[in-house]
Formats: structure tokens, sequence, C-alpha cells
């Protein structure tokens, strides 16, 4: 039954996006199926946010279709072989798309002129002009960087609760003969890690992906043990992720040259000879020391922080990461955090980005309450409240708190205060992270790791979502409406009797921990 609601969900999106003919790429990250169209004019948006299972939609470099974590990985391989069936069909059957198997609701109609729908309006006009702004060469350099990490992301959480299964059972002292057998499923994925950067990172740069993943393999390899660089003994991992992004990023710009002045005849035999002993070259003899350090720059700067200044820290991560996720500079923390949990096993970094998410439900709660008689509005927040819990922010930014404007800064003030209580603990020497990037609110209790027992790292961050809710409702219900936004949108019908049962859904952010992607902790 489920298999056939997540076809029928492919299915009622397939012709909304212009039918298979229209569709380039196919891909999904945490809560998003991406697409790459033909034809962008094609795209019936209003139907498709009107699809039951459909949170929000994204215009980006890519097309973007908010699912939510679990359903968006279910109903994107149903839409993959719908795409197929569609591409392999005679052209008299494709002449004729399939209508939607779910038809599209309406939008729900209020007598107010500012319900739900001119929310919508607002954060769509709000996410346009950001887009416009974000396509800098540094911005869709950092996506691009996303693009590299956020397929990594479903192996990061998988082998980051087998690692917190092993060693709950380790310190129970359960079943010994399993630990080993657990401690390799955690461990294998990070010991190669670099090569699955190296590989992503050839392929988005337009590289060969097997050259880019060969030379970032010379990272991990054991025998560079035996080689000094800089007067210095290279070690297996030195550099980590960072090192297999350059060195990649080296190959991909070594691979195009060949390809430039090698002759056709020799190409195959080469380019990629030259790629790799090139690239190997620069990487064993300069990247692996030079990335390596920064490497290490990165852990003792992200402890010392928190250590010396945690609540602080906290107080201004926990506060700034919504607006860092409105101006796409908060990809440039994914790289960051894979250091820290390459390094350590957990990202410190993230449990505290999360308030913001925690923020962002508490306002959305003080709005469902400010507006007793705005129907639509109090429907989207129900509608989106369950996902924002599980750390999926982008419906409430963008269709409530955002286009609102004041409760979108209360959003932040709870997101700073969530974040301030968490960095107080690493303060008083209370470390612990995330073993993995992606989720956020109670989907990253799972992923917890520190080194002062699991009750007390589970107890912390439950204190952090607690001050982050109460925070943001708190602030947005006292200072989040003037006297004027009151009169403008608490009218209407009582939504309690007069709400409907399909809302609009608005548009969602840009990302993802996801962080979204990218990894963005409010929503991906």
């Amino acid at each position: 039954m489920s298999t056939d609601k997540n076809r029928a969900t492919a299915a009622a999106i397939l012709p909304l996006v212009g039918g298979p003919d229209n569709i380039v790429t196919i891909a999904h990250c945490m809560t998003r199926l991406r697409i790459t169209l033909r034809d962008r004019s094609l795209v019936q948006d209003e139907a498709l946010k009107a699809v039951p299972a459909v949170m929000g939609v994204v215009e980006d470099d890519t097309y973007q279709i908010v699912l939510g974590p679990g359903t968006v990985a279910r109903v994107t391989p149903e839409f993959e072989a719908l795409v197929a069936e569609g591409r392999s069909a005679t052209p008299a059957a494709m002449a004729t798309p399939a209508a939607p198997a779910t038809p599209a609701a309406p939008a729900a109609d209020h007598p107010s002129g500012h319900g739900a729908d001119e929310l919508a309006a607002q954060g769509a006009a709000l996410k346009n002009a950001r887009k416009a702004k974000n396509s800098t060469p540094f911005k869709l350099f950092l996506r691009r960087t996303a693009n590299i990490f956020v397929p990594l992301i479903p192996a990061l959480i998988g082998c980051g609760i087998i690692a917190g299964l092993n060693g709950f059972i380790t310190n129970m002292g359960w079943l010994p003969a399993v630990v080993p057998a657990l401690a390799a499923m955690a461990s294998g994925f990070m010991s190669l890690i670099a090569v699955f950067v190296g590989y992503n990172t050839a392929r988005e740069f337009g590289g060969t992906a097997i050259l880019g993943g060969a030379v970032a393999a010379i990272i991990v390899f054991p025998g560079v043990t035996k080689i000094d660089a800089f007067g210095q003994q290279l070690s297996p991992g030195q550099g980590g992720v960072l090192g297999a992004l350059a060195a990649a990023l080296l190959a991909v710009q070594v691979e195009k040259w060949c390809r430039k002045w090698v002759p056709e005849a020799l190409d195959v035999l080469v380019t990629p000879t030259l790629t790799v002993l090139i690239s190997g070259l620069v990487t064993i003899f300069g990247l692996m020391f030079v990335a390596g350090e920064v490497s290490t720059a990165i852990g003792t700067f992200a402890t010392w922080l928190l250590a010396t200044g945690g609540a602080f820290a906290g107080l201004v991560l926990g506060g700034l990461f919504l607006p860092l996720v409105m101006l796409g500079l908060h990809q440039a923390l994914i790289p960051i955090h894979t250091t820290l949990i390459e390094q350590t096993g957990y990202t410190v970094l993230l449990p505290i980005l999360a308030m913001a998410g925690a923020g962002q439900v508490g306002a959305a709660i003080a709005v469902y309450y400010k507006l007793p008689r705005n129907g639509s509005i109090r429907a989207t927040i129900k509608s989106a409240l369950p996902a924002g819990f599980l750390g999926v922010g982008e419906p409430l930014i963008y269709g409530v708190s955002l286009p609102l404007g004041r409760p979108f800064i209360t959003a932040c003030i709870g997101g700073a205060a969530g974040g301030a209580f968490v960095g107080l603990f690493n303060q008083l020497g209370t470390a612990f992270g995330s073993a993995a990037i992606g989720p956020s609110g109670w989907a990253l209790f799972p992923l917890l790791d520190g080194k002062s027992g699991m009750g007390m790292t589970i107890a912390i961050y439950a204190g952090g979502l607690a001050v982050g809710y109460l925070v943001g409702f708190a602030a947005t219900y006292f200072f989040g409406f003037t006297k004027q936004m009151l009169v403008d949108f608490n009218t209407g019908q009582d939504t309690d009797t007069a709400a409907p049962q399909t809302a609009p859904q608005a548009p969602a952010a840009e990302p993802a921990n996801a962080s979204d992607s990218a990894p963005v902790p409010v929503g991906r």
C-alpha cells in the first residue's frame, strides 16, 4: 500500500513538471526531489504545491520539490521509473500525458486579504529576490560544494547511528562478539570518505568522476607513511575531505587541459595517466600537508571557541543561522562539519545550529495563537509543524515567519537562546555533537554523541530545544506583531470551525542540515 501511495505521488508530480521529456536529471537530498528541467514554463507551480504530499517548491539551479525526510527517498525511485517508462513509450502515447493520480486540491480561499495565499506570494517574491542576489560566483561555488557532500549524508547518518549503537552496547558490556562487526560498519565509510568526496567533486566540476576518486584515494592509502613531505612523514587520511576536495579539483583542471592538447588517438592512454600523475604528485607533496594543517586548525578553533566562549558563540551561531540560510552562506559549513566528524567522530556545531529550527517552531506556534481568526495561516502552520519538529523548517520559514517579517526576527532570537544554552554546557566541559549532518530537531537525537554519557548529552540537547521553543514563542507572542499587523492579519472566520483541510503550501526555503541538502538543520 505504501508503494502505491509513493507511486501515486510521483504520478501526480510528473505531469505537473512537464512530463518525462521535460526532465533532464533527477536526484534527491534529505527532503527534496531535485530535477533539472528543459523548459521551466511547462511547470504548473500552483497545482504542484497543492498535491497533498508536497510541502513546497524551491527554484534554484535545480527545481526542488519538498517532500520531507523519508518520503523523498521513497518517491524518487518511483518518479525515476515513471520518467523512464514515459521516455520509452511510443510517441503517440507520449503525446497525451497521464492525468495526475492525486487530484490537486484547490487553494483555500479566505475572506481576509492577508491569508496563506498572500503570504505564499510574498515568500515567493522574497525567494526570487534572494535568488538574484545569490548568483555570485562565490555562492555558486558554495552550492556546487554542497552538491558534493549532500549525496554522502545518508551514509553519514546510517554509519553515525550504528556508531552510537555500538558505543551503547560497548558501555553496557553486551554482545562483545558483535562490537567489532558494528565498529567495522560504522568506520568503514569514514575511512574512505575522501574517495567519495573526490569522486563527487570531479563529477560536479565537469571531470571524469573515477579519476577524481583515484587521486583522492592517495590520501587514505596506508603506504603514504613511507613518504616525507615538508620534513614530516605523511599519515593516511592527512588532509581529509578538504585535501580530497582540492586534489579532485586539481585533477579536473589537469584533465581538461589534457583533453584540449592531447591528440585524440592518444587520449585514452595519456589523459588519465597525466591526470593521476600530476595531480597525485601535487597532492602528496603539497595538498596533503596544507589541507592537514587547515583541518587541524578548524578542529582546534571549534574546540577553543566553545570551550572559552561557548554561551556567546552559541548565541551568535544559533541566532544568525537562519539569515545565513537566507543568504546561501550556510553551505560553507558543510565541509567544516564533515571535517569535524572525520577528526572527532562528531560535529559540535550542528546541535547549536539546530536551535535555529527550534526558534522557528516556537515562533510559528505563537503566530498560530496570535491570529485566532485567520484560518488559512493557522491551517498552514498546523500542516507544517510536524515537519518543523523534525527539523524541516522551510514551509514555516517561507510560508509564515519570513513574509510576516517580525516573527522571523523573533524566531532568530529563539534560536540564539537555544544556541546559548547548548554552548554554555560546552563551555562548562560537556562537549557533544552530531555524528552526521542533515537531520535536526527531534530527528537529531539518534545521532548525538559526546564524552559525558548519552543521558547527559540527550538532556542538554532536549533542554536547548525547549529553550528555543519557549523563547521563540515568547518573543513572537509579545514582540512579533505591531497593533496594525494584528488588525491586518487577525481577520476572518475562526479556524477551529472554518479552516480548510488542505491548506495552500508556501514555497520552501533554499538550504539544510542541510542543511538540504544542503545539510541544513532547519530543513533540507
